[in-house]
């Protein structure tokens, strides 16, 4: 049996020694080797391919589905207006502050625990714990690298600030460059086609665009407009206009199906996705976790941000400690409390978990 105690506080002192190290989306090596030296320290024998680490029972059997426990060690960069240090786990107020705490730190070292507290008793299935890198860019190093080296999974388990709520649906994303042509002219004379005014048609289209299905979880397909460019000087008439857009994409409709219609919408922009990889996702409201979570008093939802997830070809869910609007945020911080529920509720919902 395991000392959960123990556990916890070793997952508090993990913690601390992780956000004393800077670990900046594909800067996560440092980090890494924290992970990794603890995961030793534990037992757990960790492998490693660049600035991913995981593990996996040491009693697998072939014959057993494989559960994946995932969380991201990388941060975004810091923010203004700090008051505390971001990488001095500073403990004020029952909280710890510091960069990552909240986003992602907390579900990586609850997870940790609880993969350990749970291999130390007979399962019905295998566990994979695996804490990955470039989540916060969704970046291909990350968990689109390692999952090729892992054992075929069944369900995954990604921590991320949810309130310890089970978001059964994620939101996907697909980011567009959009061009708008004119024609050069003389800005003095009546000549050219301005691709600018062109573009607020567009613009204007895509705001008000509503697609003919909603999605019950998620609601509905979200595009914005967030960049625009044009022009070389102020007496030409701009012959080209470029915009990006960022589309949240919903489980009604694949990201190839949503590129499709948007650009039957306005067939006088061009619309380049970055790529389509990053897809809706989520589980079954029927699934056994879901059940499990629900006889917790949880509370199943939709998620509007994007994770790991996106990048998985399996039923997965998302549900960890600490808030969302913490992230990304000066002076983010997590409560030891939520550590210490998250690490229970982990063991309650997958001890002796039937797939």
């Amino acid at each position: 049996m395991y000392d959960i105690d123990e556990i916890y506080y070793d997952a508090i002192d993990l913690l601390k020694a992780m956000v004393a190290v800077p670990s900046f989306s594909r800067e996560e090596k440092a980090v890494a080797d924290v992970v990794e030296q603890a995961m030793t320290k534990f037992g757990l024998c960790p492998k490693r391919y660049a600035n991913n680490v995981w593990c996996q029972s040491q009693d697998f059997c072939p014959d057993k589905p494989t559960i994946l426990l995932n969380a991201h060690i990388d941060t975004v960069k810091v923010a203004e207006g700090w008051q505390h240090s971001p990488f001095a786990a500073t403990e004020e107020d029952d909280a710890i502050y510091g960069l990552g705490t909240n986003d992602d730190g907390a579900s990586v070292v609850s997870l940790m625990a609880a993969f350990r507290a749970l291999t130390t008793m007979p399962q019905p299935y295998n566990l994979v714990f695996l804490a990955s890198a470039e989540e916060e860019v969704s970046g291909k190093n990350g968990v689109e690298a390692v999952l090729p080296m892992l054992p075929p999974i069944h369900f995954a388990l990604v921590g991320e600030p949810t309130n310890m709520q089970p978001a059964i649906a994620e939101k996907g994303l697909m980011v567009l460059d959009g061009e708008i042509k004119g024609v050069a002219g003389h800005a003095a004379r009546n000549e050219g086609v301005n691709a600018i005014y062109k573009a607020i048609d567009v613009i204007d289209t895509l705001r008000h665009f509503r697609f003919e299905k909603e999605s019950e979880m998620l609601g509905p397909v979200k595009i914005s407009v967030t960049k625009i460019e044009a022009g070389t000087q102020h007496n030409v008439v701009p012959d080209k206009c470029t915009i990006l857009v960022d589309v949240r994409t919903t489980d009604v409709y694949s990201n190839e199906e949503t590129l499709q219609i948007l650009r039957d919408a306005v067939p006088e922009c061009t619309l380049t996705p970055h790529s389509t990889r990053l897809n809706p996702s989520g589980i079954s409201a029927s699934h056994p976790v879901v059940a499990r979570a629900e006889m917790l008093g949880k509370t199943p939802f939709g998620s509007p941000t994007l994770s790991d997830q996106a990048l998985m070809p399996f039923p997965s869910l998302k549900m960890g400690p600490g808030d969302s609007a913490r992230s990304h945020t000066a002076d983010e911080y997590i409560k030891p409390l939520e550590i210490r529920q998250a690490i229970d509720e982990y063991i309650i919902i997958l001890n002796g978990l039937t797939l």
